[in-house]
C-alpha cells in the first residue's frame, strides 16, 4: 500500500498525527484523515495564489522571512508541552492569507467529510499550515529557488507535475471558487486516500516527502 498508509506508519508521520491527535483531544484515524485532505487543500490555494505576481512574492517573502523548515527539525519541541501560542497565531495568519474568505467553507467541508467538529478541524489546519510552510521553505533552500516564478513552479512539481496534479489542482480551484457543500472533498478524499500510481506521483509524493518517505 502507499501513500496515506504509508504517512502514518513512517515514524516521524506517526509523531505528526499523534502530536496534533493529543493538541486537539481528536482520536489519531480522524486527525490522520483530516490532515490528508487538508495538506492538499492547503497546497493547492497556495499555488492558486501564486498565480499572481504578487501572491507569489508575497509566499517568497514569508518563506524567506520565517519558514525555513526547523518546525519539521523538532517536532517532539513543539508537541512536548502543547503547541505554542505563537505557532497557532502564525497557522491562522497564514490560512487568512491562502484562504481567506473560503476558511470557513473549507472547514465546514472537512468536518462534513470526516465526521469531526469544525473547532477541532480549525485546530489542525492551524498547526498544518505552519508545518507545509516549513516544508515549502526546506524545498525551495534545496532547490535554490530564488524567484516567485520558480516559487510557483515549485508548487506544482510538488503536487505532482502531471495530469494528475493538474485534475487534483482544479479540484482545489472548483472548490475555492465556489460556495459548494463539500462534494469536491469527495473527489479530492478519492484522489488522496486512492491507491495506485497516481499516489505515489501527485499527492501522495508530496506527503510522503513531507514526513521523510
Amino acid at each position: 500500500m502507499s501513500g496515506l498508509l504509508d504517512l502514518i506508519n513512517s515514524p516521524i508521520g506517526q509523531q505528526l498525527v499523534s502530536g496534533v491527535a493529543g493538541q486537539t483531544g481528536q482520536s489519531s484515524n480522524k486527525t490522520a484523515e483530516v490532515l490528508s485532505m487538508a495538506m492538499p487543500l492547503l497546497m493547492g490555494a497556495m499555488k492558486k495564489n501564486t498565480a499572481s505576481p504578487e501572491g507569489a512574492q508575497g509566499l517568497m517573502n514569508a518563506l524567506n522571512a520565517k519558514h525555513d523548515g526547523g518546525i519539521l527539525e523538532n517536532l517532539t519541541g513543539l508537541f512536548g508541552g502543547g503547541v505554542d501560542q505563537s505557532v497557532m497565531d502564525d497557522g491562522a495568519g497564514i490560512l487568512g492569507h491562502v484562504l481567506g474568505g473560503k476558511q470557513s467553507q473549507v472547514e465546514n467541508a472537512l468536518s462534513s467529510k470526516t465526521g469531526m467538529d469544525s473547532g477541532s478541524v480549525g485546530q489542525i489546519l492551524k498547526i498544518a499550515a505552519p508545518i507545509l510552510m516549513g516544508y515549502l521553505g526546506k524545498q525551495q533552500r534545496q532547490q535554490n529557488i530564488s524567484s516567485p516564478e520558480g516559487l510557483n513552479g515549485l508548487l506544482g512539481g510538488l503536487m505532482g507535475g502531471n495530469a494528475a496534479a493538474n485534475q487534483q489542482q482544479s479540484l482545489i480551484e472548483s472548490f475555492l471558487d465556489s460556495d459548494g457543500d463539500g462534494s469536491i472533498i469527495d473527489d479530492l478524499a478519492g484522489m488522496v486516500l486512492g491507491g495506485g500510481n497516481q499516489k505515489k506521483g501527485g499527492i501522495g509524493g508530496l506527503l510522503g516527502g513531507l514526513f521523510g518517505k
